[in-house]
């Protein structure tokens, strides 16, 4: 009876451990979940107040507006360029030659050296042309004596002719005599200056004004007047030419400036248009149109005071053929495009935005020209036009929000604003 009491009694424990592990495993999920749901409650409430934060700053914006920059339309003077990449070119390159052959004694020019016309560059040894300068000078001074003699005994011959001493025949032939020691005589004059020609050919000195390249031939060297090469060149450098091509369809417009005398200003530009290298003006244009680029070749006179431009240097020139006075301008930051053409942001009134369509004109030094749809003090946006829809508000950092584009203080904001 007792072993029975156990048994009951341990078979009693079993289902009581069991339903006390399934009290504990349910409280464990019921804490699981409590913990759960307040963390997701947690992030509920706090992407709300986010998603209303933003949505405050966002109407905080809208009623603020966008933040742009605005310049005012003004008038002013704009430049019609015809442009095209040209080649610095020398006026006048020369290739220095001897034009004797003998020993090259001395040269005077430094390499790099600016000279003038006329300045002595190098000498050829002169003493072989000095000997025959002496020898025609003795030849000469020897014909002149038997030309002298001649001329006596024709006149002592006429003497006797007129005295029938002689025949006419001694007389012709004496005369003779002295037309043939007269050309003998100047013959040796010829000598003479041919000489004296030699010698002066010894000393070579510069043709033009120039600057010196690389010396060619040392000093000690017998020179030729065969020679290709030369003994140096000597290239122009003040005044410089730029040679340019233009498109054949701005001949016409050229050419008629030109025939009625005006004198067109150009100017050079460093490759990336930033940097102006000189001024010059116009001289000439080519005689044909290139077919294979449908352009004309223009020459433009610089006159490189200063060695801005160098022979074979690629600049930009710009020709002005017309200059448009009293022109709409805005900033080239201002100009919109889009699928219907140009336009521009128009700040009103009201400090919104419209929509412009223009009409867009030539350019010049970052400025552009307005040929429609935009009169002169109004204000353009041109800078934070990418975040601007029509209709945008749009706030003027450093203006006055209630002055109108017209008024004085408006005025004075928007001066501001530009620069």
């Amino acid at each position: 009876m007792t072993l029975m009491s156990r048994k009951k009694v341990g078979g009693d424990e079993a289902p009581e451990q069991t339903r006390s592990g399934t009290l504990r495993r349910w409280l464990i999920g019921l804490l699981t979940f409590c913990i759960l749901a307040i963390a997701a409650f947690i992030l509920f409430v706090s992407h709300e107040k986010a998603q209303s934060l933003r949505a405050k700053q966002a109407l905080s914006a809208a009623a603020r507006g966008v933040p742009v920059t605005a310049a005012t339309a003004r008038k002013g003077d704009v430049g019609v360029y015809l442009t095209g990449l040209g080649t610095v070119t020398a006026l006048n390159t020369v290739t220095v030659k001897t034009r004797v052959d003998g020993e090259l004694t001395k040269v005077l020019f430094r390499e790099g050296q600016i000279v003038k016309k006329g300045e002595l560059l190098a000498q050829i040894d002169p003493r072989p042309f000095e000997v025959q300068l002496a020898q025609a000078e003795g030849q000469m001074v020897h014909d002149q004596a038997l030309l002298e003699n001649a001329r006596i005994d024709l006149k002592r011959y006429q003497t006797l002719l007129s005295q029938d001493s002689i025949a006419e025949q001694q007389r012709d032939t004496q005369e003779s005599l002295v037309h043939q020691y007269e050309g003998t005589v100047r013959t040796d004059q010829g000598n003479i200056d041919n000489a004296k020609l030699q010698l002066t050919y010894s000393r070579i000195i510069s043709p033009i004004d120039g600057t010196v390249g690389l010396r060619l031939v040392d000093p000690g060297n017998i020179v030729h007047a065969t020679d290709t090469s030369g003994l140096a060149v000597i290239t122009q450098l003040q005044p410089i030419a730029v040679i340019f091509p233009i498109p054949e369809d701005n001949l016409s417009q050229v050419l008629s400036k030109l025939k009625h005398g005006q004198r067109l200003t150009v100017e050079a530009f460093d490759r990336e248009q930033k940097q102006k290298l000189a001024t010059g003006y116009f001289l000439t244009t080519d005689n044909l149109i290139d077919p294979a680029t449908g352009t004309v070749k223009f020459k433009a006179v610089f006159p490189n005071t200063n060695n801005e431009l160098f022979p074979n240097q690629f600049v930009n020139a710009r020709l002005l053929v017309e200059v448009k006075r009293d022109a709409i301008i805005v900033p080239a930051s201002a100009i919109q495009r889009g699928p219907k053409g140009a336009f521009v942001y128009v700040v009103k009134g009201d400090r919104t935005v419209t929509v412009r369509p223009i009409g867009v004109g030539a350019s010049q030094n970052g400025d552009v020209s307005i040929e429609s749809g935009l009169a002169a003090g109004e204000l353009v946006v041109v800078d934070g036009a990418e975040r601007l829809r029509e209709g945008s508000a749009v706030e003027l950092p450093n203006q006055n929000p209630r002055a109108g584009p017209n008024s004085k203080s408006g005025k004075n904001s928007q001066r501001g604003a530009t620069q």
